[in-house]
Formats: structure tokens, sequence, C-alpha cells
């Protein structure tokens, strides 16, 4: 199932979205959990020591001392230590004296205005299992870590956390130290924890809602741009296309788009097109036949297709430190191969030789569009993988004719002979080292292009030294047949090749190289016709120590 171009970049949005929704969400989350947590164990240790330490040893021995509950020293105490619970609410307060198995609580205060139950409240000297106060294994070791700090005269440095029936509680405890320093009791300070948690989960829920309720707007912007600048237009130029195809009436139609960028710079190529199109055919029109029109239609679009492939050489002659050549001979009027080569940057020089399904003219024009965006999407610095899988995706899109193209791309950097390549089911290239033979590089096949959306490509580096030479062809080299159905063969381009690179113990030039290959074809083949394009490209590395700054 195809997915057009506009779903796929909101769902690729809304998933971007969303990672960096929940990304945030979870952090701000952890953060305020984290801070929120050492703020309250930070206020609950130093409660319980404060209160410790506002209780005399004398008040505290006549307290647990037997009927310490009938004395006056009892009872302020406990007034005490409920407006202490109150004012800082707290949820629990006790005065305890704990054991290794039980402990005993004195004082456990209890302010019904704070929603205490005077019927829950522990009597005074009730001595309380801890296999019977704890809920559960962990509230239990609690409990016996609360008495190994108390048995050693200390409080433990961090509060106890609980998660249970009772709540989710802090508790912090701080024994009561007589003048030897011993432990007689302790101070019990319980914090629920419940409004905490409960702060948090809002906290979470707001930034969902604002972080979701950014991306819906984002969304809404993002479509209407993408809109605008890449989904129309090219909507725009496929049904121009197609209408061009179908009608084949070139007379004065053009199309305006006005993006600033590649997709701006197809359209006006198209429009070049036409134009030169449009000027042939009036003058055909005029002076000719039909037969004679036709035949002048296909010269026209042969000449186009021509004028589109580099063919002035040398190409650079201000650069000196490589030398270039490539030569096509369509099968056809006009032809579905082609190849190209261009200066991405000062120090960049991209080389593109490809091969269209088919022949004659829609060839030719799936050919143009192929050729266009291949070299709009390598002037933007891509490197060949990424190029083959973009323009793979446009070529993909309103291909209803079902064509496709075999690409070989290579991008070399000049300074240092280092050249990234990715083959799109095209031919081996061929390589030869300085003073060597020429050999097939057996690199990877991808898929062709526009075949199918989204495929993905390889690419590999090499390196050309000075003196060596790499030659780039389409299948029509190979597969020249003669009259007894016989193939010329990648075993005898190699020969041809290598018989035509040296001459008087000399390197020949790609220019002179590429003749001699084409004459040894032309030999095989004889009489008989030829089926399928012949494009050739070869390039030699001069001197990589001249090099021009970049």
């Amino acid at each position: 199932m195809k997915i057009k171009l506009l779903p796929k970049f909101v769902i690729s949005l809304v998933t971007l979205g969303v990672v960096l929704t929940l990304s945030i969400s979870l952090f701000s989350y952890t953060s305020s959990k984290k801070y929120y947590e050492n703020a309250y164990a930070e206020r609950v240790l130093i409660g319980s020591k404060t209160i410790a330490e506002m209780l005399s040893e004398e008040d505290i021995k006549t307290i647990i001392a037997a009927d310490g509950d009938q004395t006056e020293t009892y009872r302020e105490m406990y007034e005490l230590m409920n407006k202490l619970k109150e004012d800082n609410e707290v949820t629990y307060l006790s005065l305890v004296v704990p054991d290794e198995d039980s402990v005993t609580f004195y004082i456990d205060t209890c302010v019904e205005s704070m929603g205490d139950l005077p019927e829950n409240q522990i009597p005074y000297a009730s001595d309380i299992l801890y296999t019977d106060a704890a809920n559960g294994d962990d509230d239990l070791q609690n409990y016996h870590v609360i008495w190994d700090y108390y048995s050693k005269n200390e409080a433990p440095p961090m509060p106890l956390v609980t998660d249970n029936s009772y709540g989710y509680n802090y508790t912090a405890v701080c024994p009561i130290l007589d003048e030897n320093g011993k432990a007689i009791a302790e101070i019990q300070y319980i914090l629920d924890m419940k409004q905490v948690r409960q702060h948090l989960n809002s906290i979470l829920y707001m930034m969902f809602g604002i972080s979701f309720g950014i991306i819906a707007v984002g969304i809404v912007f993002y479509i209407l741009f993408v809109r605008k600048a890449v989904t129309n237009p090219l909507g725009k130029l496929a049904q121009f296309t197609q209408d061009i195809t179908l009608s084949s009436e070139f007379h004065k139609k053009s199309i305006s788009i006005n993006t600033g960028d590649e997709i701006e710079e197809l359209g006006n190529s198209f429009n070049y097109m036409l134009e030169k199109l449009d000027e042939y055919l009036d003058n055909l029109q005029k002076v000719t036949a039909e037969k004679e029109r036709i035949g002048a239609e296909l010269d026209v679009a042969a000449k186009i297709q021509a004028d589109m492939l580099p063919c002035i050489f040398p190409a650079f002659p201000e650069r000196k430190e490589f030398d270039i050549f490539a030569s096509m001979t369509p099968a056809k009027e006009v032809g579905g191969d082609f190849y190209d080569f261009f200066l991405v940057d000062n120090n960049h020089l991209a080389i593109v030789m490809a091969d269209v399904s088919g022949k004659g003219v829609p060839a030719a024009l799936f050919m143009m569009i192929s050729k266009t965006l291949i070299k709009s999407a390598a002037q933007t610095g891509m490197s060949p993988k990424y190029i083959l899988e973009k323009v793979n995706n446009q070529l993909c899109e309103n291909n209803e004719a079902g064509m496709f193209v075999t690409v070989w791309i290579g991008l070399l950097e000049i300074s240092t002979g280092k050249m990234i390549c990715a083959n799109a089911g095209h031919e081996y290239p061929a390589i030869r080292r300085k003073n060597g033979q020429f050999e097939l590089l057996k690199d990877r096949h991808g898929f062709v292009l526009a075949g199918m959306e989204d495929m993905k490509y390889t690419e590999y580096e090499i390196t050309l030294e000075p003196g060596d030479m790499i030659f780039v062809y389409t299948d029509g080299v190979a597969e020249a047949t003669n009259a007894e159905n016989e193939l010329f063969g990648t075993e005898r381009m190699l020969e041809g090749l290598n018989s035509a690179t040296y001459e008087d113990c000399k390197d020949r030039t790609p220019s002179e190289i590429l003749p001699e290959v084409k004459k040894d074809i032309d030999a095989f083949v004889g009489e008989a016709p030829q089926f399928d394009d012949i494009t050739m490209l070869s390039l030699r590395i001069s001197d990589i120590d001249c090099i021009v700054e970049n």
C-alpha cells in the first residue's frame, strides 16, 4: 500500500512529538519527585531531631516510670506534643521506647481537628509486638532497623519509607539520650506523603496536556506548511507531467512553481524542455510532411537530450587533478541512458551513470526527471546513499507507467582521492590501478530507483591514487550482440580497455580510450542492429597534489 508524502510527514512529526513529550514529561516528573522526596526527608529528620532536643531527660524518665501518666509532667508533655503535631501538620507523633521485639508507647498524640479518632489512640505504656504492628515484611524490617540504631544510641540517617495499607509515609526517629549518652526513649515522627504523590501526578498530567496541546497546534501548522511547500507543488508538477505525457501537447504550456528549492528548479527544467520542443515543433509543422515531422520531432528530442548531458571536453580545463570523458550512443533517436558529472563544490566531483528502463521518448522523459532530481539532491551536500533514497521516493510518486532506472553514483573528494559510491541495480564499475589492469569492482547492488518506496541503499569507499582510472558504463556495452547472437560481454570489454590504455608504453587519456572501446564494440557487432544504448564514462586521477583550496 502506497502512502502519500503528507501522511508520511505527519506520522513522522507525531512520532517525534510523542517521543519528546514522553521524555520531557518523565524527566520533569522524575526531577520533581526527587526534589520533593529530598525536601520531605529533610523535614522529617529535622522535625524529629528538633522535638527530641526540646524534651528534657528528667521529664522523660518521669513519664516512663511507673504511673508516669498520672504526673503533671506527663500532662504538660502530652499537651506540648499535641500542639507540635498540629502546628507542624505531622501525621503521627509519638514518644516510644523500643526493644528487640516490641515497642512501648508512652505518648501517642491525638488531635481531633486533624481527623484523629480518640478510639484509635494507643493507650499509655502499651507494649506492641513488631509482628502485630507491621504490615508486611518490609514494614517489619523497618522496625528492626529502628531497634538496631536505637541499640547503638543513634538515629537512622534517612527516613524509613512505607507504602502499604497504612499509607505512603516517611518515618523518622530520634533517640533521647541521658547524661551517659544512652538512649532512654525516642521520638517517632511520621509524615503522610499522599498529598505529595497526588501533587506529583498532577504535574505529570499537566505536562502531558500541555505537550500534546503544543503537538496538536504544531501538527496543524506543519500540515499547512508541507502542503504549501512540498506536496502541492509536487502534485501540481506530477499532474502537469501526466497531462503533457498523455496529450503530447507542448504548445505554449508551462508550469509555475515558486518554492525557491529543487522543486522549482525541476519545474523550470520542464518549462525549458517544453519551450525548446515547442520551438522545434512550430518550425517542423510549417515545412515537413507527416513522416518527416515525426522524424524531425525525434531529432529535436535527441538534441535536447544530448544538450542535457555534459558534452564539452575537456570539461574542467582549469582542474589539473583529474581528467574525465564520456560518450553516449542511443539505440534509437532518443534513449534512456544518461551520464552526468559536476562539481558539488571546489573539492567534490559527482559522477553519475544511469540506465532507464525502456526506449524512446518515455525513457527520455523519465531520464530527464531522474537526472534533474539526482543533481538537485547531490548539490545539497547529501552522501550517495541518501541521494539514492531521496530520489527513489520522488520517482515513485505517481509512477503509474512502472518505469525504473539503475544508477551508479560516486562522490570524489578531489584533495584526497577518496570516493564514496553507491549502486542502485547498475553494472559493476571497472577500476584500474596505476600501471595495472582494469578489473571489475563487484560492489553491493541496491534495488533500482522508482521500483519501490522507502528502499535503503549502502555506500562504500574507494581511494584513487595518481594514475588510477575508473570506468563506468551501461548494460548496452556488455550486452552488445552480433549477428550470431553472441554478447560482447565484460571480458571483451576489459580486454578492450586494457589494450586501449597503453600506447608506446604511455598511459592514454579517457578521451582516447573510450573511442577505442567503441571501435571494438562496433567491430564485434558488425552489421547487426544496435538494440540498446551504449554509454561510457571514464575518470583518471592526474595529480592530487595540485589542489585548489576550498
